[in-house]
């Protein structure tokens, strides 16, 4: 097939991208594809246009590829693409309104608050949950942008870095514990969850450079949880999946507490990162899928949509 990649963009995410494009033309290139990659910029519109593919395959991170605005261009074009649709991008890539749909799903989350530029004041902000806290933008991905706040002037200060980012921030209760991640996998009514994978961090936090430096980060894959556990953690990404309306494939992120209580959901990718380090490639190897057949197999189901 004549497959094209969408890569780079212009999200605070691009040097992922840029990696996680480079393995994806690298692969569709090895299974005999005629491939055409493109390094997204929304400037440069017409590239998409003119495009003639059998599909595409979005490997952007973060805003103008993972918010469901590249898939409503790509919808009006009738040009197939790997991966979930407006609504699941757009929902899944908010975090705090993702939080609020699946708040009757039976998943446990944080609890937490939202505070947005317009109306934020540094001066009278009172933090309505205890600390530590989390402070992240609400619609950025790989740790950009996050603090770990021990104090007020650690909110306060993480609140500005975010605003960085984001007109919108969501700061949540810190819970330490184990990180975890699922990997998920299908079409509709037929989504499956690979083995559950344990995420040790070489830094204190899992924070940028753990993801993306060689050796950042050790993963175990499957998990060293029991199995209980594993099951229920592969249950409800399952259900996040389907509840937010997730489609072909996503990455489901939990921590479990070190005081043994269920694990607390943390967000989902629809647009996992495709990097020699990332998790979605870790778990599918566990389930004997190459990279290359991984890839390969999301194209396939990418037009089965």
């Amino acid at each position: 097939m004549k497959v094209a990649v969408l890569y780079g963009g212009t999200s605070a995410e691009r040097e992922v991208s840029l990696s996680s494009g480079k393995g994806i033309i690298e692969a569709l290139n090895k299974k005999g594809h005629e491939v055409v990659g493109i390094d997204f910029h929304p400037e440069r519109l017409s590239e998409l246009l003119s495009l003639e593919v059998d599909i595409i395959f979005i490997g952007l991170h973060g805003r103008f590829g993972e918010d469901g605005r590249i898939q409503g261009m790509l919808d009006m074009l009738n040009i197939p693409y790997v991966g979930s649709g407006v609504l699941g991008s757009a929902i899944a890539m908010d975090k705090a309104k993702s939080k609020k749909i699946l708040e009757h799903s039976g998943i446990r989350m944080a609890k937490d608050c939202v505070v947005s530029s317009h109306d934020y004041n540094d001066e009278t902000f009172e933090l309505p949950i205890e600390l530590p806290v989390v402070v992240k933008p609400n619609r950025e991905g790989s740790t950009i942008g996050l603090t770990v706040a021990q104090t007020m002037q650690d909110v306060k200060d993480g609140v500005k870095e975010a605003f960085r980012f984001d007109d919108v921030v969501i700061i949540e209760e810190f819970i330490e514990g184990k990180e975890v991640t699922v990997a998920v996998m299908g079409e509709k009514g037929n989504v499956k969850a690979m083995p559950v994978v344990e995420i040790v961090p070489k830094n204190r936090y899992y924070d940028y450079e753990s993801k993306y430096a060689p050796g950042g980060s050790e993963h175990f894959v499957p998990a060293r949880i029991d199995e209980i556990v594993s099951k229920q953690l592969q249950e409800h990404a399952v259900l996040a999946h389907e509840w937010l309306g997730c489609e072909t494939y996503s990455r489901v992120d939990f921590i479990i507490p070190k005081d043994g209580t269920h694990p607390v959901f943390l967000e989902v990718n629809t647009l996992p990162g495709m990097t020699p380090t990332s998790l979605f490639p870790d778990a599918a190897r566990a389930t004997g899928l190459s990279y290359e057949d991984m890839i390969e197999q999301l194209v396939t189901l990418g037009l089965k949509k």
